[in-house]
């Protein structure tokens, strides 16, 4: 096109003059070469833009392979599951499960749609805790604004799925579910304080364990990645991309869950019966310094933390003068130091320090001329005072607090301890810490000091996290070990102190016989501390205006459990002692502490009874239904029969296994297997049909079996899934009595 372009120029000018032809030509020549480098430069520009788009795989700043890719490719987000919390014996405490959130689909477009509002929410309000009229008014809102859907507040979101099963049955049109997981906590409340809570959704960790170790039980999500036609479907022999989710750690606590159970009903009975300001327990192994239970009043139920009153664990947050029972610690240290003759005698009612005076607790009366011994039992305030001050001496006597630890932290595994305040060491701080006023100190540093009388000397760290689980490298990332966090007191000491506080219990002055338990030696001390005034100085006076507590330990030759029991200013009739509900918390959890772990009087009895009720499971396998039937319930026990056949294929419990009469045998024949009704089973009986029938078994709560995700007498399909919902009694008591009152006349007033 250029040499024709040229070559019209030149036969334009055959008819000009030569000079003007050759002026012409120039002309043509130039704006013919710079038209030629206008496109030279263009192309050059385009190649090269060309090469670094091929080399760069970039255009304004998008990476297209990327963006390829991303039309071709689907990722899917694979969830990895937050850390479960057991207790010692591996019963979850705290756990992600699936749970179900209700939501609203309002567009008339949509077949399943919410077509009568006022009847839907009339229905849906009592199970998502909604007002009636307002769900309504969030119905019509939402039509008119043309929404195809809404959510329903926070009481539709992480619904079990008893909850849901209910909500299905009302056959509400319009209304759906989805799944998403969701941390539980089974046993409501139950060492709350200690597990803490996270988030419904576990975004975030708030409190306790589960955010002292979030960083462990935190999950790492992974993906899976492949390629797709335009129509979304997967292509074949394309290799996929997986990344494999990492679960979060496992933890496995010290935790008893008998002894728990123990306390917190105890503690309940007492707070409702006496209303104190707050309670504190704490059970430990003396001989390991593991923690078997721990609980607080006021408490809060994880499921529900948006209700919580109380974020303090005041066994090891909470720093008070502890009254007399740090008249067990100035007995040891004075016994040690061979400064305690309990025979000797003093004068007691009053005695006077520099400008001040000390009086007995019996309104610095006294009971005249008495010996040290006596004092003891008595809890006499001017004994230990003397003990402190003369007998040992203020320096020494520090001294020895330190060694019992009460000046610096336990190093428990629980976050936020405080650490004791011991007063300024001189004569007057000497005389009134030997009695438990002056210097502050936690539940916790009590307990662990305790551990040196029960335990022959050596006291022990408290701990709590007994090991933690890595599912990835199958392996345990952390065990613990019981340590030695010194020796104040020798071997020969202790058991002298724990006979002379066993005397505290049995004598017939003895402030701690309250604390008495038929068959078991018990050695300790009772506690009653002033409170100081948080409006000025000095203490609260008045009527129960103290900390009532007391320190136990047992069997009293060879201590195993330790108790502390404080009750913070309980409401007392006129005639009740302080320890009055200290020891409604103290002896039924020794009680239960000591049967559970074997040491209690009345285990021969028990061992006996077992030997004379239990049998032995036989083999039916291969044997007529009907016969085996008939032999098991001779034998007192249970059959349980699986399938529609006559003849046995399979038993559970297996042959040799023993049996408590009673016990439930399951006994699977050939044919289709129906689902039995499980309402009042236990977890065990529960666990037994999913081994026997090959079921991934899916537990919440605790207690007995309320719910079941295979409705009775539908087929069972081996290897499927089985979810069940555990309630306790009253749990389950409590919900038949809602249905009833469901049932009654909307007229009538509800609770």
């Amino acid at each position: 096109m250029l040499a024709a372009l040229i070559l019209s120029e030149m036969e334009y000018g055959t008819g000009k003059g030569c000079g003007s032809l050759a002026q012409k030509r120039k002309s043509i020549i130039k704006r013919a070469l710079l038209l030629l480098t206008i496109v030279t430069l263009f192309f050059l520009v385009f190649a090269g833009r060309v090469v670094y788009v091929q080399v760069s795989k970039e255009v304004n700043g998008q990476n297209l392979e990327a963006m390829a890719e991303s039309r071709w490719t689907t990722s899917t987000t694979l969830h990895g599951e937050r850390g479960t919390i057991y207790d010692r014996e591996g019963e979850a405490l705290a756990e992600e499960v699936q749970s179900y959130t209700a939501f609203a689909v309002l567009d008339e477009g949509y077949e399943g749609h919410v077509e009568n509002p006022s009847e839907t929410a009339e229905k849906l309000a009592p199970f998502i805790g909604a007002d009636v009229s307002e769900l309504t008014e969030m119905f019509q809102t939402g039509m008119e604004e043309g929404k195809f859907q809404i959510e329903l507040g926070s009481g539709s979101k992480y619904m079990s799925l008893s909850k849901k099963q209910k909500i299905d049955e009302l056959a509400l049109s319009g209304i759906y579910f989805r799944t998403e997981p969701k941390r539980y906590y089974p046993n409501q409340v139950f060492a709350s304080h200690v597990m803490g809570y996270t988030e419904h959704d576990m975004s975030e960790a708030k409190m306790g364990l589960e955010l002292a170790l979030d960083e462990e039980m935190s999950p790492t999500d992974g993906a899976l990645s492949y390629q797709r036609d335009r129509k979304g479907t997967p292509l074949w022999n394309v290799q996929e991309q997986l990344q494999e989710p990492e679960n979060g750690e496992d933890v496995y606590l010290t935790i008893d869950s008998n002894i728990q159970t123990a306390l917190e009903q105890a503690m309940t009975k007492v707070n409702e019966q006496y209303d104190p300001n707050k309670i504190t327990a704490v059970v430990a192994n003396a001989e390991t310094g593991e923690i078997l239970g721990m609980g607080n009043r006021p408490s809060f139920n994880p499921n529900e933390y948006e209700t919580i009153s109380n974020y303090t664990n005041y066994a090891v947050s909470d720093r008070f003068e502890p009254g007399s029972t740090m008249k067990m610690f100035t007995l040891a240290a004075a016994m040690e130091e061979g400064v305690f003759n309990g025979s000797d005698e003093y004068q007691s009612g009053t005695y006077d320090i520099g400008a001040e005076t000390i009086g007995d607790h019996n309104n610095s009366r006294g009971w005249g001329e008495i010996t040290y011994n006596e004092g003891l039992v008595r809890s006499s305030n001017v004994a230990f005072a003397k003990v402190a001050l003369e007998k040992l001496g203020p320096e020494r006597f520090f001294e020895y607090m330190n060694r019992f630890g009460f000046s610096e932290p336990t190093g428990i595994d629980l976050p936020n301890e405080a650490t004791g305040n011991l007063a300024e060491v001189n004569d007057l701080n000497t005389a009134i810490t030997g009695f438990g006023q002056s210097s502050a100190v936690t539940p916790i540093q009590l307990l662990q000091a305790a551990t040196a009388i029960a335990n022959d000397g050596e006291m022990m760290t408290p701990y709590i996290v007994d090991k933690m689980y890595n599912s990835k490298e199958e392996t345990y990332s952390y065990e613990a070990t019981p340590k030695v966090a010194g020796t104040p007191i020798g071997e020969d000491t202790a058991a002298k102190a724990r006979e002379k506080l066993e005397q505290v219990v049995i004598s017939e002055n003895g402030t701690g016989q309250p604390f008495q338990i038929d068959g078991i030696g018990v050695a300790g001390k009772t506690g009653t501390a002033q409170i100081n005034d948080p409006n000025g100085p000095g203490y609260l006076s008045g009527d129960d205006q103290n900390i009532f507590s007391f320190i136990g330990m047992a069997p009293v030759d060879d201590p195993s459990i330790i108790v502390y029991v404080a009750v913070d200013r309980p409401n007392l009739e006129d005639t009740e002692a302080g320890s009055a509900p200290v020891s409604q918390i103290f002896n039924p959890v020794m009680k239960q502490s000591l049967s559970y772990l074997n040491l209690s009087p009345d285990d021969v009895e028990e061992e006996e009874v077992y030997e004379e009720d239990g049998v032995s499971a036989e083999s039916y396998i291969g044997e007529n239904l009907d016969e085996a039937v008939s032999h098991l319930e001779d034998r007192g026990l249970e059959p349980l029969i699986l399938g529609e056949g006559t003849s046995i294929e399979d038993q559970y419990p297996a042959a040799g296994e023993p049996l408590i009469i009673g016990e439930k045998v399951f006994l699977l024949t050939d044919g289709s297997i129906s689902m039995p009704d499980m309402t009042g089973w236990s977890l065990r009986d529960a666990k037994r049909l999913s081994t026997l029938l090959d079921l991934n078994l899916d537990h919440l709560g605790s207690g007995f079996v309320s719910d079941q995700s295979i409705d009775p007498g539908a087929t069972i399909k081996k290897e499927g899934y089985l979810t069940i919902e555990l309630q306790t009694s009253s749990e389950t008591q409590s919900e038949q009595e809602q249905k009833e009152n469901e049932n009654k006349d909307e007229s009538e007033p509800r609770e």
